[in-house]
């Protein structure tokens, strides 16, 4: 069973490249790849099984 950990996610976009660890974008990214499942209005849990590279893909603009 993988772990997960909750993420919470800033109100909006900054719009940065690349955008931030907490951005709900990169959140709704990774929510498509199926490597985050959405808890609430801003707040994920993102797989562990994520890696770093998944994560630099998201964030990615």
């Amino acid at each position: 069973m993988a772990q997960e950990r909750l993420v919470r996610t800033k109100k909006r976009c900054c719009k940065s490249g690349p955008r931030c660890k907490r951005c709900p974008a990169a959140m709704k990214k990774l929510e498509r790849r199926g490597l985050a499942t959405r808890t609430g209005k801003r707040s994920y849990l993102v797989s562990l099984d994520a890696t770093k590279k998944d994560l630099k893909v998201a964030r990615a603009r």
